[in-house]
């Protein structure tokens, strides 16, 4: 790869995970088209004033996503299971890797989920599952995925967040003693840089990996001292995220019965990587918040 020349299109630009790896791509001289569905948003136009290239691009328009791929060295996918549902997102992801290797992509980086090849019975895993399956029958030049765990991100979401700031809780329908493997946002960045930066060595390979883990208890405690008020951990049916979502609940029970399986401290060795603990992270957010009317 010459970085002077060589683009990298990054999908999802504007989101948590498309974000945080076009930042890291950016900090480090490469060169990054940014796909979005609103170029003129806030976080657009921020990726743009940084360096990228901002384009229009949606899953839905094939159109779109070939001028977006045109003359790319890379691409980076991620697609939304809540905001797309398990099918359709399945179908978002075979369709954008079926178009890249078409336009000539290089190398091709997949941003998955952790135990995706475990046949965990989750629907949300194992539509990535065949994602991957996809993937690797496509011949690809070069390709590497990537499979994170549960999102810190996710404690200061609509899920999480009101419960923690209304009545003091982190409400989860988990066991206390559940020990939950965990990922900041940003650590995906960091090995989105180091699946195109390393793309020869990384070639074929499928990364677990977590960067931290924490039972619930222990999350109510970190969450305290971050948000300098009492969090209480409550254990919540498993029922009422059933209502919420089946895929939800079933991810949960699977937590408490299995769980992911990242070697944190040997992830760390091997690629070199200082991972945000949930402490850090959970210190550096803005935990103000009210209530919508």
């Amino acid at each position: 790869m010459d970085k002077n020349k060589d683009i990298i299109l990054v999908t999802g630009a504007t989101g948590n995970q498309g974000g945080a790896i076009a930042h890291q791509l950016l900090s480090k001289g490469y060169r990054v088209r940014a796909m979005t569905r609103n170029p003129k948003s806030a976080a657009a136009k921020a990726l743009s004033v940084y360096g990228a290239e901002v384009v229009k691009g949606d899953f839905d328009d094939p159109q779109s996503l070939e001028r977006a791929l045109e003359g790319m060295w890379g691409a980076y996918s991620v697609q939304n299971t809540w905001t797309l549902g398990v099918t359709t997102e399945e179908e978002y992801g075979k369709r954008f890797a079926e178009i890249a290797r078409r336009m000539g992509i290089e190398h091709f980086v997949y941003s998955s989920v952790g135990s995706a090849h475990r046949n965990t019975g989750i629907p949300h895993f194992d539509n990535k599952w065949r994602i991957e399956e996809t993937i690797r029958s496509l011949g690809f030049p070069s390709y590497t995925i990537l499979r994170p765990a549960w999102f810190m991100e996710n404690f200061d979401s609509p899920w999480f967040k009101p419960g923690l700031m209304e009545e003091g809780k982190l409400k989860v329908a988990l066991k206390p003693d559940t020990v939950l493997q965990m990922n900041a946002v940003e650590d995906i960045g960091k090995f989105g840089l180091l699946a195109f930066a390393n793309h020869e060595e990384l070639n074929g390979a499928a990364i677990d990996f977590a960067g931290d883990q924490r039972t619930m208890l222990e999350t109510a405690e970190i969450l305290s001292r971050a948000m300098g008020r009492e969090i209480r951990f409550e254990r919540t049916p498993i029922e009422e995220a059933r209502k919420r979502s089946k895929d939800f609940a079933t991810m949960l029970e699977w937590f408490d019965n299995v769980g992911y399986n990242a070697d944190v401290e040997a992830l760390e060795r091997q690629y070199h990587i200082n991972f945000i603990k949930l402490p850090d992270w959970a210190k550096n957010v803005d935990w103000l918040w009210q209530k919508a009317a």
